[in-house]
């Protein structure tokens, strides 16, 4: 039973770890890469291959993010009674809202004033939390249902005839705002369907537990892996319900596959979360018994995820500032209002995209020993409670 255990939690770090690491290329990428300011590297009529890659990659983070926390919390409840475990995840999930608004929001913009209010990724995780808390005293099965109304059925209220605004947005809809005192709210990661994916994640967790064979949860989340893959090909060829961001024929087939492999994520569409859900399930069955160095290299970053994700923020958000002091824009110009590539003053601004993977891989390596010690800290200090909020 220990062993399955410290399996189970090594396919989950390396998964974790993974998602980190490709998560911190699209930030590089946002704050370094020239083209970034001038086109969407989803764009058909301008990307190649490469860049599309580079972007396409990184759609598989958010998910990931909500599902593995829903898992987490699952196997975080094992050793705690329901209240204890709903509790927990409302402290965590207030504190992750609060971390979002302030450490995050700050890290983005270096903007003391805090002109630009962003709700995104963490925001997210942290607004789901504190759905979760309730919906953890619901039956498994009950859970499930909700998880797969909310993921399948979400779409259905795209067109509800509801007035819009900051309310709505943060239920369901992408939203920029500009408030009473002038500053600006983007709400990036509204509350459905993402607290779904978590409540789902919370369901699959219930596969880690020892009276359930890991042969059987391996064949089991290969199924469901692979028949989300099957509907995401065939919703998305049908290009309607599920579709927020239509595919259509382009001259090359390239371009249409560019197309066809861009579904909408703001918010995320039912294809859009079938497209990352599938692949993310096969991923946790095929490398459940992964070993070796590689895996345990990309495992420390899985084990302090929430660490790494502030740390690289800043360092990136830094060292872009250092560049742009040393190539003559003025480092002032990456203090920022709004989303950095939306910077006219910025325009110009910026290196090849060899540049941003190198400077991508600098920025991961140089993380690895602090969230290494991190890691051993953490590990070597259970008894201190406030370690579980980082």
């Amino acid at each position: 039973m220990n062993q399955n255990k410290s399996k189970r939690i090594e396919s989950l770090d390396l998964l974790k770890g993974l998602i980190m690491i490709i998560m911190a290329l699209d930030h590089v990428r946002d704050y370094f890469h020239y083209d970034a300011f001038f086109f969407d590297p989803t764009d058909p009529d301008n990307t190649n291959i490469t860049l599309y890659f580079t972007r396409w990659i990184t759609h598989y983070c958010a998910p990931a993010f909500s599902f593995l926390a829903g898992i987490s919390a699952f196997l975080v409840g094992r050793k705690k009674s329901k209240s204890e475990l709903s509790a927990f995840l409302l402290k965590r999930g207030i504190w992750l809202v609060f971390i979002e608004l302030v450490v995050v929001n700050f890290s983005w913009y270096f903007d003391v004033h805090f002109s630009t209010i962003s709700l995104l990724v963490i925001w997210s995780l942290g607004i789901s939390m504190v759905f979760l808390a309730g919906l953890i005293h619901l039956k498994l099965k009950y859970v499930l249902i909700f998880s797969l109304l909310m993921i399948f059925g979400h779409n259905l209220i795209d067109n509800f005839p509801v007035e819009k605004g900051i309310l709505w947005s943060i239920i369901h809809e992408f939203g920029f705002f500009t408030l009473e005192n002038g500053k600006i709210l983007v709400v990036g990661y509204p509350i459905i369907p993402w607290i779904g994916v978590m409540s789902l994640g919370y369901y699959f967790g219930s596969f880690y537990n020892s009276n359930i064979e890991p042969l059987k949860r391996q064949k089991m989340f290969k199924l469901m892996g692979l028949i989300s893959v099957v509907a995401f090909l065939a919703i998305r060829l049908i290009n309607s319900y599920g579709n927020l961001n239509y595919w259509k024929s382009y001259d090359t087939v390239l371009k249409t596959i560019f197309s066809f492999l861009n579904p909408a994520k703001y918010p995320p569409s039912l294809t859009y979360l079938l497209m990352t859900l599938g692949p993310i399930l096969l991923f946790l069955a095929y490398t459940e018994n992964t070993k070796g160095k590689i895996a345990k290299f990309i495992g420390v970053y899985g084990k302090v995820p929430f660490f790494y994700y502030i740390l690289h923020l800043y360092i990136i958000h830094t060292l872009a500032l250092l560049l742009a002091w040393f190539t003559n824009f003025g480092w002032q110009k990456m203090i920022i209002t709004g989303w950095v590539t939306e910077s006219s003053e910025l325009k110009g601004y910026g290196l090849n995209l060899v540049y941003v993977y190198i400077i991508w891989i600098g920025v991961v390596l140089l993380l690895y020993p602090l969230c290494k010690k991190f890691s051993a800290y953490k590990l070597n200090h259970k008894e201190k409670k406030w370690l579980s909020y980082l």
